[in-house]
């Protein structure tokens, strides 16, 4: 198998790299700017006219990690945050996907987004691969019409195109508010959230990694969509006492009713943090399992004290060179 990962310095990219290579995979790896070794591909900027022509040859298989990424702080009004997401993950997707097509690669692998289906889930309703409307969230417009484009793509070349749709990814080296959580409970600060019954779909690194190149290579991947999960929907307030758990520190969760949590969100304007917080987020993967055989190899729990030991070694570390 030779395969060329987008993205590839990136958090998904680089442990499908790393993994892959595991198998005795030949891998090469899109990187934006300078190359770390001579197999990687530099391939500065993804839009509508990037130029792949001289990295396709001989390739089996594409992972197109490589996105514009969802930003909390963005406008969802913004036009021009729209075009922005567009360029890259829907222009630039669907670029990459023709001349792939056109290079003779035989199947191209999608990192898509679960916000595709919506930003959030009725009790026990989980999202199917299905979706019936266009999402409102301009980067899952941008996934979405990119899917629909590869689709077109395929049906019109032959490609094989298989779509995947994580929801939170999680593991070591993760940032932004997964890593904010695990900095809260490190420092023992007290939090109103011990009491939270929602239910949210969360998937570990690794787990999304087997499915990816499970997908490159079977059979019956071809032309479908499918979602991941650890398989094991989680609270906020199990996720918080599992990390608490893993770290070997205090449960300092206070059971605040979570009506009243949401009261208090909502009353301060926050309703989008307790929607995150309280609201449910389900995936059925159920087809997934079904169709593919597959099962995630790694348990939430060991997927959390992974990302956890992670995390505290980077913390020694970091305060060892401060020193």
């Amino acid at each position: 198998m030779k395969l060329l990962v987008t993205g590839a310095t990136g958090f998904v990219g680089k442990r499908v790299s790393n993994t892959a290579k595991h198998k005795n995979w030949v891998v090469k790896k899109q990187v934006r700017n300078v190359a770390l070794n001579t197999d990687d591909t530099i391939v500065s900027d993804i839009h509508a006219d990037s130029d792949w022509s001289a990295h396709l040859q001989d390739i089996d298989c594409i992972v197109h990690c490589a996105a514009r990424v969802h930003q909390m702080q963005e406008r969802q009004s913004s036009a021009e945050v729209l075009q922005a997401y567009r360029e890259v993950n829907t222009f630039g997707t669907l670029n990459l996907a023709q001349q792939a097509a056109d290079a003779g690669v035989k199947r191209f692998v999608f990192i898509s987004s679960i916000k595709v289906n919506g930003e959030q889930t009725d009790p026990e309703q989980a999202f199917v691969p299905e979706v019936l409307q266009a999402p409102s969230d301009l980067y899952g417009l941008s996934k979405y019409e990119a899917e629909l484009g590869l689709k077109e793509v395929a049906n019109r070349t032959g490609l094989d195109v298989v779509i995947v749709r994580p929801p939170l990814v999680y593991g070591e080296g993760v940032k932004a508010n997964f890593q904010s959580m695990m900095n809260i409970v490190r420092k023992g600060i007290p939090l109103p959230f011990g009491a939270i019954n929602n239910c949210r779909s969360l998937v570990y690194i690794d787990n999304l990694v087997s499915l990816v190149l499970t997908c490159c290579t079977h059979p019956n991947a071809a032309g479908k969509t499918f979602l991941v999960s650890d398989n094991d929907d989680v609270s906020t307030t199990r996720l918080l006492r599992q990390i608490a758990k893993s770290m070997g520190r205090p449960n300092r969760l206070l059971p605040l009713p979570q009506r009243i949590l949401v009261f208090m969100a909502n009353t301060l304007g926050k309703s989008d943090i307790a929607n995150r917080l309280c609201g449910n987020l389900q995936v059925d993967i159920s087809d997934t399992i079904e169709s593919l055989d597959w099962i995630p190899p790694v348990s939430f729990e060991q997927g959390i004290t992974n990302t956890v030991d992670a995390y505290l070694k980077h913390q020694i570390s970091s305060s060892d060179k401060s020193q």
